[in-house]
């Protein structure tokens, strides 16, 4: 499965909203699997969006047919656009799926891992982080993934806010020096995502 992550800084809010409720129209596509998004809890008038296709080749056949009529919708509405391609490696928690119903929090993690580091990276990512994480009350269902150039992806989705506070507070620190992070990890960045229900197709 390939992943889509989409971040943006938008500047016409409600043009915005307005464009992305017309990804309905991706219903019915070859090969797509789900889309969610919503805005950042962190940085004011940032939204990202998550989208889910069975292999590159359906994603590459319908940016090449179908994608600039869906986007033109929310031309000039938003900035500083950032698409990023990632290849599901493996589940958090089990049987992922690109269903945004059941959640109300997504948390994004993207790392550009050491080149020396990354098996122990993907290693303390399934052995550490992921025992960690499919253990926490609230916390649904997430992915890990790949891209080229060492980059990696993790998706977690949470039914609150609260859940995914209390998990990080308990429990991120001391994982963190259990999986060396520090020494694998050349650069991290993250955020919380409010899911916004009317953009999920």
């Amino acid at each position: 499965m390939l992943v889509k992550w989409t971040r943006c800084t938008v500047v016409d809010r409600r043009g915005f909203e307005r464009g992305q409720r017309k990804w309905a129209g991706l219903l019915g596509e070859p090969g797509f699997r789900g889309q969610g998004g919503g805005w950042s809890r962190i940085r004011p008038g940032v939204a990202h969006v998550f989208a889910f296709w069975e292999s590159r080749a359906f994603y590459d056949s319908f940016m090449a047919r179908s994608h600039d009529r869906l986007a033109s919708g929310q031309a000039g509405t938003f900035t500083d656009a950032q698409v990023k391609l990632f290849d599901h490696r493996f589940d958090v928690k089990t049987g992922f799926e690109p269903r945004f119903t059941d959640a109300d929090v997504v948390r994004v993690a993207h790392s550009r891992v050491h080149e020396e580091r990354v098996e122990h990276f993907a290693l303390m990512q399934e052995k550490v982080w992921n025992p960690a994480m499919a253990g926490s009350p609230g916390m649904v269902r997430g992915l890990f993934g790949g891209a080229p150039g060492n980059e990696f992806l993790v998706l977690s989705m949470w039914q609150s806010a609260a859940e995914h506070g209390k998990y990080r507070v308990e429990r991120v620190e001391r994982l963190t020096l259990r999986a060396q992070t520090a020494t694998d990890v050349a650069a991290l960045a993250g955020d919380i995502v409010d899911l916004e229900a009317p953009w999920t197709v």
